[in-house]
């Protein structure tokens, strides 16, 4: 597995060498189509210009800074010399844990990048892995800690994963934002115990394992057919208009779902039977009765 980062996880004494590698792809898109920007006219690609509006020309990047917007059309300057001074300058390659928590007691809110933690490939450096690995599945216990990549400082959020550990970088507190409003909007809303029993008829009618095939993309595979059915050269038909969905009434909503999950269940039953084969049948032709 190729790894962007090797160091180690440390606590107390103990630290144990891991590598970091990538659990997903650098970005969650809607499609893993790229487009360019063209000139409709010739095809050509569109190049983006540093533009002055104030010399009226073209500015290079040795004349580019960056700058902070105190008030309108006020800044303060900041040079990239600025900011390396404040870096992490950590240079221990280590995941520092500084304390264990309850697996269910992180929100999922928090979670930003998830990342593999590979052990070491000798294989004496792997038992630390493997025990720290079993120690939390046992105590259903995930790891906080902090550690420094590129010289940008990371909260982290280890836990196991399988026979794995999973690292996820956690968003600072005050970049979650607080659901307060939601909260208050809904405290003084009540529901009926005949909605609540039928709602949840409903879920159980739609309980299942998960399953990650599942998660497939319609947007992206259209996407694929229709560049290349342009590359063929042909016709794209527009989709039809959905019409909008009706406003119903809760109770009939539910009661409506209650009863579909029904008829698939009698239905799949039904089939189920159909195809059975008969108990005490047998593919053998029963011998005829002897005459008199």
């Amino acid at each position: 597995m190729r790894t962007i980062w090797n160091g180690s996880i440390s606590f107390g004494l103990v630290s144990i060498p891991v590598g970091l590698a990538l659990a997903t792809t650098p970005k969650a898109k809607q499609s893993d189509v790229s487009f360019r920007t063209l000139h409709r006219e010739c095809k050509t690609p569109i190049r983006q210009k540093r533009w002055c509006p104030t010399h009226d020309r073209e500015v290079g990047p040795d004349e580019i800074v960056k700058g902070w917007e105190v008030a309108k059309g006020e800044f303060v300057v900041v040079e990239d010399a600025d900011l390396e001074a404040i870096e992490q300058h950590d240079d221990s390659r280590s995941i520092d844990i500084r304390r264990f928590v309850p697996l269910d007691e992180v929100d999922p809110v928090y979670l930003d990048r998830t990342y593999y933690l590979a052990p070491a490939q000798a294989p004496a450096q792997r038992r630390p892995y493997v025990l720290l690995l079993e120690a939390m599945k046992q105590a259903e216990m995930g790891a906080i800690g902090r550690f420094v990549l590129r010289g940008a400082e990371y909260f982290a959020f280890i836990r196991p994963k399988g026979d794995a550990l999973v690292l996820e970088t956690l968003f600072l507190a005050e970049d979650v934002r607080s659901q307060a409003e939601i909260d208050e909007a809904v405290a003084g809303t009540e529901v009926k115990k005949a909605e609540l029993d039928l709602a949840e008829q409903v879920m159980q009618s739609l309980v299942g394992e998960f399953d990650p095939t599942e998660l497939v993309s319609e947007y992206r595979s259209n996407l694929r057919q229709m560049l290349e059915a342009k590359l063929d050269g042909q016709e794209i038909a527009k989709p039809e208009p959905v019409p909008e969905a009706p406003v119903v009434d809760l109770m009939e909503a539910l009661k409506r779902s209650v009863a579909e999950a029904k008829d698939r269940k009698t239905t799949a039953a039904a089939s189920k039977r159909k195809a059975a084969p008969k108990s005490g049948s047998s593919s053998r032709r029963a011998p005829a009765r002897k005459s008199a």
